[in-house]
Formats: C-alpha cells, structure tokens, sequence
C-alpha cells in the first residue's frame, strides 16, 4: 500500500479529538465558539493536505506515513481511497461552515466541544475499511449527539433504541458471516448486515428514530450527525462487496419506497424542521437506489448524489436554522413574508433547494441525471419513481420557500438581515454548490473512479466467497 507524505489522516482524527477536550472547558461560549472555529479550519486544512497529497500519488489507497495505529495493532486502519478522498475535507467544511454561521443566540442550544468530537468521530468513520473498527466507530460517533439530547432534557430512548439496535445487528452480522462457513450462515449474516444498516440510515418504516432526532436535538448537531450520510458509508464498505445481488435489490427497493413516502411526506408538513427531516430522507435513500444496478453509471449517479445531498442539504438546513434563530419555529400553514428583511438567506434557501433536486447548473443536476438514466435502463417504473420523488421535493421545496419568504409582510421592530459571518458561508456554499454544477468533470471522473473501484472489489471479493 502506498504512503502518504505525513499523517494526515491521524492529525484529523485527532486535532479535533484533543481540542473538544480544551474547548469544553471553556466557560465562555463567545471564546469556545472562536476556538472550535479554528481548529475546524486547521482540521480543514488537514483534510484538504491529505486529499492533495493521496492525489499525487496516482495510487489505489493509501496509509498515513508514520502510521501511529500501525506500530500498535501491526496493520493500517486509517486509509485514504477513491471513495473517502473527497468525504474527509467535504465532512471538516460541513463542520467548519455550521459552526462559521451558528448567530449568537444559538450558542447556549448548540454545543462547540461535541462539535469537535462529533467531527473527529466521522472523518475516523469515513477514512476505515476494517469491519470491526468501523463498527466501533459507528458507535463511538453516535455518543456526542446522545450526550447532547441528555444534557437538553429531552428523551433519548428512540435514539439510543435504534442506533443500539443497528449496532446489536451489525456485530452479529459481521459475526455470523466472517465466523461461519456455510452458505446459509452467511446468508443470515447478510441479512443481518442489510437490516442494521438501513436502520442507520433511516429507511422507512424504521426511519422514526430521524424524525425524533429532530424534533429534540438542537438543529446544528442533528444537521452534522446525519448529513455526512456515514449509513450510506457503512452500506458501501461492509455490505456491498459481500451481498448477493438479491440482498442489493432489497436495498435499493426499501430506498425507492423511502423516497417516495418521504417526499410525500414532506410536502404536507406544517413544521419547518419535519418539512427538512422528510426532505433528507427522500434525497438521501436515492443514494442507495444506485446500489441496484451494480454498474459504473448507476453507481456514479449514487455518489455523486451522495455529494450534493451532502453538500445543498446542510445548506439548506443552516439556512431554515438562521431564519428560526431570528423568528422562532416557523409554521408552513401562514405566509411569513421575510424576504425584504432577509433576501440573502431567501436567496440561498432557494439556491440550495433546487440544487438537492437537481436543478441544471447546480452540484446536484449531473449526479440527478446520472442516476434517472440508470435506473431507467434497469427498470421504466424504478427511473419513473426516482422522476416523481425528485419532482414532489422540488414542489415541496418550493412551497416552503413561497411560505416563508413571501405572501405577506412581515413587520419587525429589530433587524433581521444576515450577519457577516453567515454572509461567508452563505457564498462558500454557493460558490461550490454552482462551481461544482458549471464544472462537473472533475467531481464526476473522482466519482466515477470510486464506483469503479468498489465494484472491482466487490468482484474480488465474490470470487474469493465462490472458491471458499
């Protein structure tokens, strides 16, 4: 395997790690939330070094150079691959730009030193292949958002019932397919593993757990708890290289129905915040529908979705989170009328909407179109449902933005246009969210590159399964 030039991968997991522990002992948020700002950008930095560094190498992974991990355990668990190259930086920006846009009023709800954890837990999540530390470290990344729906008084027991129990199934899982040698064992084991992962990543009808993550946790941690989409993560390293093809149609049906139920759902939502939750729900289980096809094309379409999902959702979500910190809960049943008070958030809600669904010149639009076009080779119904999920959340999009922003005027004694920290990342997200749409090559070839390469694994791996 070949060596990147420094430890990239370990300062990223650990900057963030050490500095939750300094941050938390801060009294003063105003200083914690300075803190946490710079070292999620020096964790940026890192993460962005690491990619540029992988890159050079024209390699098919690679290891951090004086692997820390290595000299204790005698193998590399931290890598760098096609697939999570672009993850870890995109992961440390999400962060960085969600706490960069936190308004002051929010400081006491959202915590900065689980922020950090929270951060250093998921780039560990995106950069493991083993199955064992990985299934570690999916649980070790759901602790931060459990402490903080304890620490707000709120009931953790729909939370920590659904992650536990993906846990519980993903360890016998693993278990039952690595420790037996028949193929019904393996069968159960893949079972197991498909059942455990499409509850992580919220696959009606088991998808309540989000819905109740919602409702009770501050908006900013349960925006960065699920919008990395390390379910979708988990799903492409411990079941697509083992799982027959009937174990994918299953997939990829339960995401199709997903899709489906939640942009209807989304559409008739009185809340703003449920509005969102139904919202991520329908775009991120189009990620799995590209499982299906098991070809180069669908798979492309499926992370590059993954990618905008990522990327115009959290947008999204921090846009809805800066209007409420100045109105309160917002109502979709009234016209509120905020757009001359805040045409730029007004702006960016819209932009990163129609971004999610595809919209052309936008991230979303190659990625969208990539995978209709192999859904619909596979199957006219599947590619026609995708058409109507996509369709009904951009109508629900739309909808909201008309509701919120417009219809009536809204009168104020106070201010409310956008502060100059939420104005940066109001334009770093529009900057990559239309870069990415008017220059697409670049993100689709590494995508490309990436399905490639977990397809040529998953045949490598079947073969070894067949001759076993």
């Amino acid at each position: 395997m070949n060596e990147l030039h420094l430890p990239w991968l370990e300062l990223c997991i650990l900057v963030p790690a050490l500095a939750s522990i300094w941050v938390g002992r801060i009294l003063d948020v105003s200083r914690a939330r300075s803190a946490s700002l710079a070292v999620s950008a020096v964790t940026l930095l890192l993460a962005l070094s690491g990619w540029i560094d992988y890159e050079t190498l024209f390699a098919f992974e690679a290891h951090d150079h004086w692997d820390v991990v290595k000299s204790f355990i005698g193998r590399e668990e931290f890598v760098i691959d096609k697939l999570s190259a672009p993850l870890l930086p995109l992961t440390a920006l999400l962060f960085f730009l969600t706490m960069l846009a936190t308004p002051r009023v929010k400081f006491g709800k959202y915590s900065f030193a689980l922020g950090l954890l929270s951060l250093s837990s998921t780039i560990a999540v995106l950069s493991c292949k083993d199955t064992w530390l990985l299934i570690t470290l999916l649980a070790v990344n759901a602790i931060p958002m459990y402490i903080d729906l304890r620490t707000r008084g709120k009931s953790t027991r729909v939370f920590a019932f659904h992650i536990g129990l993906s846990m519980i199934l993903m360890i016998l899982g693993a278990a039952c397919y690595e420790w037996t040698t028949s193929d019904f064992g393996r069968g159960i084991g893949i079972v197991l593993l498909v059942a455990a992962v499409l509850i992580r990543r919220g696959c009606a009808p088991l998808h309540c757990w989000i819905t109740d993550l919602f409702e009770h946790a501050a908006l900013g941690n349960a925006l960065l708890f699920i919008t990395p989409l390390v379910g979708a993560y988990a799903t492409m390293r411990l079941v697509l290289p083992i799982a027959p093809d009937w174990a994918l149609r299953s997939i990829a049906f339960l995401s199709l129905a997903t899709a489906l139920y939640a942009s209807c759902m989304a559409i008739i939502q009185t809340d703003s915040q449920r509005f969102f939750c139904f919202l991520f729900l329908s775009h991120s289980a189009l990620v799995l529908v590209g499982l299906e096809t098991t070809t180069p094309i669908g798979l492309t379409g499926a992370l590059c979705v993954w990618l905008s999902v990522a990327l115009s959702l959290t947008g999204l979500g921090l846009a809805l989170r800066c209007v409420e910190a100045r109105t309160g809960p917002l109502s979709l049943n009234q016209y509120h009328g905020l757009y001359s008070h805040m045409p730029h958030l007004a702006g960016f809600f819209l932009l990163t909407g129609l971004s999610a669904v595809g919209f052309p010149c936008t991230i979303g639009f190659t990625g969208t179109e990539l995978l209709v076009e192999a859904a619909i080779e596979m199957s006219p119904w599947v590619g026609g449902v995708v058409v109507v999920s996509t369709a009904l959340n951009g109508i629900a999009i739309l909808q909201a933005y008309f509701r919120i922003f417009t219809g009536t005027t809204h009168h104020s004694t106070i201010p409310l246009a956008s502060l100059r920290s939420e104005r940066i990342a109001i334009l770093t997200f529009t900057l990559l969210l239309l870069g990415a749409g008017l220059w697409p090559q670049p993100g689709v070839h590494s995508r490309y590159d990436a399905a490639v390469e977990l397809l040529d694994h998953r045949a490598v791996s079947k073969h070894i399964a067949v001759t076993n």
